[in-house]
């Protein structure tokens, strides 16, 4: 269940007697009932920044099954005054939680990219995607609807409507910190359930900000309740925990399987978002210039650690050589460093395990049969980056379809540029990985446009943009191995943390049986 650590980084110390944590770097405690406490263990682990890992961001719980058992009770505890609370006034709470995260929103923005390493602008997009998800989330606290329809019936009234499935457990992934622990957390929370949030142990802070203004704006005690650590155990007692009725996960598709079978275990609900490898199609009649930058900004916008990264371009023959020139290019000239730099284009990875794991693949790569690694491809350790995590923007080119590098999610600053012989080959190609998150096309022909847009397998289908840059208002997720069929975001999130309820009621004063009864005309 464990996420990725820190190697050499992440250390557990008491938080008692001659092993406390120096006063020089602050300490965090969980949230549960309403109440700031460390957990039971009396260990923490050090949040790190991943540019440079002699700066310590803070010491943090690592919780245990016993903090997983207090939290889920304040959220039991809770569950019954919240939920009878009227949806729109639990909407103006949350409505005055965004006007708290936008006035943090600098603050919120220089944590994110201390922790995380993604450069400010792109860490500043994830704060106001929080923003956003929370104006527009709170806006359904006067709608949530449901829906009437005429009964079979005379004198019979027949409708839905929707009612909280009760207490959730929330777990989300570090490459968006703030953004996706809201997209699970706010609609929860509209819904009138109660919940129980674990953060990515490599940025605990972006999150535990996030809950921070959940307190100030005035969310009831044990309605939100946070538990930081990894993911044995913390999660894994969440994921197995017989009160928590919903998991909410975001992460890797390994992990998810776990999610997903200790869920099936007890008939939990579970909502799966997981990995992708996605695909950018560039078309002999695309404008180049502008795909270049769709490609440049999807495949290492933050440094390519996104499940939506365009880590596969996939170009027709009559202008593969002109792109993939400019490509490689364009790429050599992106600046590296510390994202708190504003000139930097890329930031370091999150964390040790992570460098291992991308180099692992550029070596994959290079030893493929026909690939060709037309730039990148190494760490750097000298100089400014020798206390990061950096690996440079790296492209492969000719690369086919079925090698290792265009089949498997990398999660790194690493594209590969694939040759197609047209509209149909760049479709069966697109199509032809395990995931089905994100694609794009660039083309200037209205009916390409469109046929790819109706055969690509995807979840997110662009067009002259790139794989990246959802909005909060339309549903968000994937098919086949990318999820398990949820979506979050928009109005279609509701579905995860919402159930119906049919209502019949029947004033005709006699037993009126449906599909038995005959009426009469």
């Amino acid at each position: 269940m464990a996420q990725a650590k820190k190697a050499l980084v992440k250390t557990s110390r008491k938080q008692n007697g001659r092993s406390a944590p120096r006063a020089s770097v602050k300490s965090y405690n969980n949230y549960i009932g309403g109440k700031w406490v460390p957990s039971e263990s009396g260990e923490v682990s050090e949040n790190m920044n991943p540019a440079d890992t002699r700066d310590t961001i803070g010491r943090f719980p690592l919780s245990t099954s016993e903090d997983v058992n207090a939290a889920v009770n304040a959220a039991q505890e809770a569950f019954d005054r919240w939920r009878h609370t009227p949806a729109p006034r639990r909407a103006e709470i949350l409505f005055r939680l965004g006007e708290i995260l936008i006035r943090n929103k600098d603050t919120f923005t220089a944590d994110m990219t201390r922790e995380m390493g993604k450069v400010l602008k792109e860490a500043g997009g994830d704060v106001q995607e929080a923003i956003d998800c929370t104006y527009y989330t709170a806006g359904e606290g006067r709608r949530l609807h449901g829906f009437t329809t005429p009964a079979e019936m005379p004198d019979k009234f027949a409708m839905c409507v929707r009612q909280p499935v009760g207490l959730c457990g929330l777990i989300t992934p570090w490459n968006f910190p703030m953004a996706i622990p809201s997209w699970k957390l706010i609609p929860a929370l509209i819904c009138g359930n109660t919940v129980v949030l674990k953060p990515a142990e490599d940025t605990p802070l972006s999150t535990y900000n996030l809950v921070k203004a959940c307190e100030e704006a005035g969310i009831p005690p044990g309605v939100v309740n946070l538990v930081t650590g990894y993911g044995e155990p913390a999660g894994a007692a969440m994921t197995n925990h017989p009160a928590l009725r919903l998991i909410s996960f975001t992460g890797s598709t390994e992990t998810g399987r776990q999610v997903a079978s200790a869920c099936a275990e007890r008939n939990a609900i579970c909502s799966l978002e997981m990995g992708g490898k996605n695909a950018i199609i560039i078309m002999d009649d695309a404008d180049i210039d502008l795909a270049i930058e769709g490609a440049l900004w999807g495949a290492f916008g933050t440094s390519g650690q996104r499940c939506t990264a365009s880590s596969r371009l996939i170009v027709h023959k009559k202008v593969y050589k002109k792109f993939s020139q400019q490509l490689v290019e364009r790429t050599e000239d992106l600046r590296i460093g510390n994202g708190a730099d504003p000139k930097t284009d890329v930031g370091p990875v999150i964390n040790a395990a992570a460098v291992e794991k991308i180099m692992g693949y550029i070596d994959i790569g290079q030893n493929e049969d026909g690939a060709a690694l037309a730039c990148g491809g190494k760490r750097l350790t000298r100089g400014d980056y020798a206390n990061g995590y950096f690996i440079e923007p790296t492209v492969f080119t000719d690369v086919a379809p079925d090698m290792r590098i265009a089949q498997e999610e990398i999660f790194g600053p690493v594209t590969s540029v694939i040759p197609a012989n047209s509209l149909a080959d760049a479709v069966k190609i697109a199509n032809g990985v395990r995931y089905g998150l994100s694609a794009a096309i660039y083309t200037r022909d209205v009916n390409r446009a469109f046929h790819a847009m109706n055969e690509m397998y995807t979840g997110i289908c662009y067009v002259n943009a790139s794989t990246i840059g959802a909005e909060v208002h339309l549903p968000f997720g994937g098919t086949k191995a990318t999820g398990n069929g949820h979506r979050e975001a928009g109005t279609q999130v509701l579905d995860i943390f919402s159930e119906w309820k049919s209502i019949y009621v029947d004033y005709s004063g006699k037993l009126q049986r449906a599909q038995i009864d005959e009426v009469k005309l």
